[in-house]
């Protein structure tokens, strides 16, 4: 594996480039234009939403066809071809008639309307289990697995490791922590800034620092993030935006579903679903790599908290 330097903070820092990924496959085409969205221009995401909501149709456009349709020209199709994962417009072009042929099938996933305030309740369990479904869907789609796999290599071998997150991202880096501690491993969630940035500087080479921001530009985990990177400490960012400002103090970024708000359903809750999945990911990942150790490790700390689950003699 190749490497090149990037210098932070006055300081060289190997970083690995990693295999190019596999091309997106039809079904999750979708999902790659709703989280990609966000940080296209507007002309991209012309091109990138036409394509979705039409893949029959664009599938028989040529190139030239295509940007005429969106108003766009044909260097904008191709660089919204690239962004999206395939190496050319004619690798779109077959994602797409492989999208129609599932929507023609009925395998594709129906896209969920809002809550109303007047909805009834069984309405409301049925949106949001098919807009849980549809968020579980589009993080799946987009997960890198080759950085989910130089993650979980990081973490497996990791000395110590720090997880921030503010907010409901907080509660995703608790769960993370406390899964990780459970498997053997020595890792803490900070929610506090001040007490997360004064940990990130005591982190060295062999330690990792993961941060958990959707929105990718808060700074109170962007903060410890940095001062874990320029300190040597393997960095990985789980956000829903790539483009974000964490990303540039990342190692290895791993992108969630990038969800709708809408008034009764702020985006956090579906956000926090998402995250929830590449925390699921990352943690059976490592007890998978770690598994001698890691067996051993959830045995007993079952066995050390069986007597609290215990029903209590009736007295």
């Amino acid at each position: 594996m190749k490497e090149n330097f990037t210098r932070r903070a006055g300081r060289p820092r190997p970083v690995a480039i990693a295999p190019r990924p596999a091309p997106p496959e039809p079904g999750a085409l979708a999902a790659k234009v709703r989280t990609m969205a966000p940080s296209m221009t507007r002309s991209m995401q012309r091109v990138a939403e036409t394509v979705a909501s039409d893949p029959a149709g664009c599938a028989a456009l040529t190139v030239t066809s295509l940007a005429e349709r969106t108003g766009t020209s044909e260097a904008t199709v191709v660089r919204t071809a690239r962004l999206l994962g395939y190496p050319g417009y004619r690798d779109l072009r077959l994602a797409l008639a492989g999208l129609a042929a599932q929507q023609a099938s009925g395998a594709a996933p129906a896209v969920t309307a809002d809550i109303s305030v007047d909805d009834p309740l069984g309405d409301v369990v049925a949106k949001l289990t098919q807009d849980e479904r549809q968020t579980l869907t589009d993080t799946a789609g987009a997960l890198d697995i080759a950085q989910l796999e130089a993650s979980v290599t990081a973490l497996a071998a990791a000395r110590r490791i720090d997880v921030y997150g503010i907010g409901a991202s907080s509660l995703v880096a608790q769960d993370l922590a406390q899964k990780l501690l459970r498997i053997g491993l020595i890792a803490h969630a900070h929610s506090d800034p001040h007490l997360a940035v004064t940990n990130a500087v005591q982190l060295r080479t062999g330690d990792v620092a993961v941060a958990i921001t959707h929105s990718g530009r808060t700074v109170d985990v962007i903060e410890p993030l940095r001062a874990a990177f320029d300190h040597g400490a393997t960095t990985i960012a789980i956000t829903g935006r790539p483009d974000g400002e964490v990303t540039h103090y990342a190692d290895h970024v791993l992108t969630t579903s990038t969800a709708r708000e809408s008034e009764l359903r702020p985006a956090a809750m579906s956000s926090r679903t998402s995250q929830l999945l590449v925390v699921d990911c990352l943690f059976i990942g490592v007890a998978q790599r770690t598994y001698e150790t890691a067996a051993p490790a959830l045995h007993a700390s079952y066995e050390a908290l069986a007597h609290r689950h215990a029903p209590r003699e009736r007295r």
